[in-house]
């Protein structure tokens, strides 16, 4: 592994004849982040040939595989007037394949695909290309879907066991057809059965000696039973271990922040173990709100499917007398997808999200705006995140303190309280005048559909990465586009970072002189 490694970055050919233009410029080293490998904690495994040299869809050349030294930048623009540039620049292990892989191809890998969290456009298709990709490109043959996310490997429930055949339709639904929930994780339970190589796909033969409570050693036939009927089942439990012990072990997880969190776990656990199981994340959040990687999946779809009940709403406010639409969109604690749909549609005349906090009374604020653009124009369309405005709705103590199953504090309905703000405001000021709010509220809507063109293709490519990553012996990684070029980058640092709007930057400008809203400066 090449962590920590610099390189220099420098240019000296600039375009002549133009005054005070730089001849040359000189960036810091690039610092190339560690990305965790099967081999840093177990010795002498073997490689082999990737399967793909010999594969009826490829034909490799100079170029197609990737080694240790092609790498990927995290920052591509800079400021050539500035004495210091941040240092120092990161870079990360561009992902694809290697020629040397370190799981054997055909039946000695097993791996296991879990969903967790929310619903979000694409689940299913990451699902069928994880399938598709282990089995066509690396002749995987057991392949488990966990059902019903983290607490699915150990709640007794069988897995199921997948192939191309079976999901070959599944990126034209929504949802997961795998089904998720939230919470559930418990580390011991579940890294325990991946252990046990079961992934709960129900291997009946052990099903009857579950009951027992045993410990045995099979290098040093040593056994210790609470129940002496124990004994039967040693030869069986022998030839067993060694059986399962031939196998490789995979584990996709399909999920957001919370369950990257839980990735991390799982991955240190294992580490800490020294087991031969490799651990991959792929990124799921229709808020956009993982870190570092371009997007998550789903988000474009997102985006053009709020745009249509913007639509509603603005049909819905232009036709009554002083109308206003109002949309809540998803987005906790950023507001791309608010930020994206506004820009997308021009019907919006004001954007509301968490990063920008607003206030409804006064100078400046959201009440006096909309009573300008209802005297201009007889009608406004309101965009709401449903993260914004949480610390101005009033809430009971013990709604303060309400989580949900992830441990996140429960949002109140800020699309609900700005509806009826808005009504009490314009009865008090404006009690003989017709007013109408319509409140649109997709989420679900959103959330339920199948992926559209663009992110049928991302999810494939994001699959297909991940699956080139842990053949390479690559764990504890997600896959992801960096600046438009896919890499690995460790899934502790995914976790641990939030992609927020920045209301500072250009795009966030675009959204104001787009709807003329005020900045809500005298909050």
């Amino acid at each position: 592994m090449a962590g920590g490694s610099s390189t220099g970055i420098t240019n000296l050919e600039t375009t002549a004849g133009h005054k005070n233009e730089l001849s040359g410029f000189s960036l810091p080293p690039a610092t190339l982040q560690k990305l965790p490998h099967l081999t840093d904690y177990l010795q002498n495994l073997q490689t082999s040939t990737n399967p793909l040299e010999n594969s009826r869809f490829y034909h490799p050349s100079d170029g197609f595989y990737l080694t240790r030294n092609d790498v990927v930048l995290r920052q591509i623009v800079f400021d050539l007037s500035l004495t210091n540039v941040a240092s120092p620049l990161l870079a990360y292990h561009r992902a694809g394949p290697r020629k040397e892989i370190y799981f054997r191809p055909g039946g000695h890998v097993r791996a296991a695909i879990v969903t967790c969290g929310g619903l979000c456009p694409g689940m299913n298709t990451v699902i069928r290309e994880l399938v598709v990709g282990l089995w066509e490109l690396y002749g995987v043959r057991d392949i488990f879907g966990v059902k019903s996310g983290y607490r699915g490997f150990y709640s007794g429930e069988a897995a199921v066991r997948l192939d191309p055949k079976m999901v070959h339709n599944w990126h034209r639904r929504g949802g997961t057809l795998l089904e998720t929930s939230r919470g559930g994780f418990d580390l011991d339970k579940i890294v325990n059965a991946i252990q046990d190589r079961g992934f709960n796909q129900g291997l009946g033969l052990l099903a009857p000696f579950r009951a027992f409570t045993f410990r045995l050693q099979i290098l040093g036939f040593r056994f210790v039973a609470e129940h002496t009927e124990c004994l039967r089942i040693l030869p069986f439990l022998a030839l067993t271990g060694k059986w399962m012990s031939a196998y490789n072990e995979q584990v996709y997880v399909i999920g957001g922040d919370g369950t990257l969190r839980g990735a991390v776990k799982i991955f240190n656990e294992i580490r800490r173990r020294k087991l031969e199981i490799a651990v991959t994340g792929i990124p799921k959040t229709v808020d956009n709100d993982v870190g570092i990687i371009d997007r998550s999946f789903g988000f474009h779809t997102a985006v053009e499917m709020a745009q249509q009940a913007i639509s509603a709403a603005h049909v819905e406010a232009e036709s009554a007398v002083n109308g206003i639409g109002l949309v809540k969109l998803m987005g906790r604690s950023t507001g791309h997808i608010a930020l994206h749909a506004t820009l997308s549609s021009r019907d919006v005349d004001c954007c509301l999200i968490p990063e920008n906090n607003f206030y409804l009374e006064g100078k400046g604020g959201l009440l006096e705006f909309l009573e300008d653009r209802l005297k201009q124009n007889g009608h406004a369309v309101v965009v709401v995140a449903e993260g914004a405005g949480q610390d101005i709705i009033p809430r009971t103590k013990a709604q303060k303190e309400e989580e949900d199953e992830s441990g996140n504090p429960v949002f109140l309905d800020v699309g609900g309280w700005l509806k009826s703000e808005l009504k009490r405001w314009w009865a008090r000021d404006h009690p003989n005048e017709l007013f109408t709010v319509k409140h649109i509220d997709p989420t679900y809507m959103i959330r339920a559909v199948p992926a559209n063109a663009t992110d049928n293709l991302y999810c494939t490519l994001l699959a297909h990465s991940a699956i080139h990553g842990v053949m390479a012996g690559y764990t504890g990684f997600v896959s992801g586009p960096i600046n438009g070029n896919y890499a690995y980058i460790p899934v502790e640092e995914v976790a641990q970072v939030k992609n927020e709007v920045n209301t500072k930057d250009h795009q966030w400008a675009w959204v104001r002189s787009v709807t003329n809203q005020p900045d809500f400066v005298g909050i």
